[in-house]
């Protein structure tokens, strides 16, 4: 792993994403220039964690907070040298975010930030609520394990002090381990990978919408009516809070598209 990066190397480096007025060819590029946005600060990649999975977390991490613009140009070797990496993974990481949805290749003409796309993000939905719902409907009846509801309330914690520090970015990270908690708690191998796949189509619309402490507070109130329906084992009470929270971010699709056209293909 040593040989992929430089040492100790921080990585803050300024990262451009380049405005290319790619408009012209085909309507990919947004029609205002945005020119460029910052790798996420962190202060040296830990070479005893994999280098693929830090570089593929802060690239996405910038997506989702739009450093990162849709549209934008990703230069491949601009990013492994902010990271002081080599290519192999970058590509990787870059072949990740691909995989999400996240960025597209487009031949001869290189590789972008994707829009979103209102089709994409109602098959993500309903694919996610799906699996969702099942997912706590076998836990209504298998039950909960110690282990797995202190993974679901260090979650709900989490969400708690980041509402109340105004932390949307963290917010959203605690948001995100609530859910995956519950598909773990499940026992079923796969069902956290398929439903990360998923929501990941989902990701960008949902950190447009978390605009406050009151549409915080609310997600959050929707997560203990869940979890609590959960612990009751009451399978048609948790089924129906569930749909109601999953189905709030496309009650927002409408106006996130109305106050970011741009983001949209």
């Amino acid at each position: 792993m040593r040989d992929q990066l430089h040492t100790g190397m921080p990585v803050v480096n300024r990262l451009v994403f380049r405005y290319t007025g790619y408009e012209n060819a085909g309507g990919y590029m947004p029609k205002i220039p945005v020119t460029g946005g910052t790798v996420p600060t962190m202060e040296r990649l830990d070479l005893n964690r994999p280098v693929v999975d830090q570089i593929y977390a802060a690239l996405k991490s910038a997506i989702l907070s739009r450093e990162f613009f849709p549209g934008q140009a990703v230069s491949e070797n601009e990013i492994g040298q902010s990271f002081s990496s080599s290519r192999t993974p970058v590509r990787e990481a870059l072949s990740r975010l691909r995989d999400d949805g996240l960025i597209v290749t487009l031949p001869s003409r290189g590789t972008y930030v994707s829009k979103l796309s209102e089709k994409h993000i109602r098959s993500a939905q309903f694919i996610r609520e799906a699996l969702e719902v099942a997912a706590v409907g076998r836990l209504c009846q298998i039950g909960i394990t110690p282990e797995a509801e202190q993974e679901i309330e260090h979650a709900l914690s989490g969400q708690r002090a980041a509402m109340h520090r105004g932390d949307r970015k963290a917010f959203r990270v605690h948001d995100d381990q609530f859910h995956s908690a519950l598909a773990a708690a499940t026992g079923l191998e796969r069902l956290e990978t398929l439903l990360i796949r998923e929501k990941s189509g989902l990701d960008r619309l949902r950190a447009l919408a978390i605009t406050d402490e009151a549409h915080m507070a609310r997600l959050l109130s929707e997560h203990e009516a869940v979890y609590g329906a959960v612990k009751a084992g009451n399978e048609t009470l948790a089924a129906e809070e569930l749909r109601k929270h999953l189905r709030r971010v496309l009650g927002i699709l409408s106006q996130v598209f109305e106050n970011h056209q741009d983001y949209f293909e």
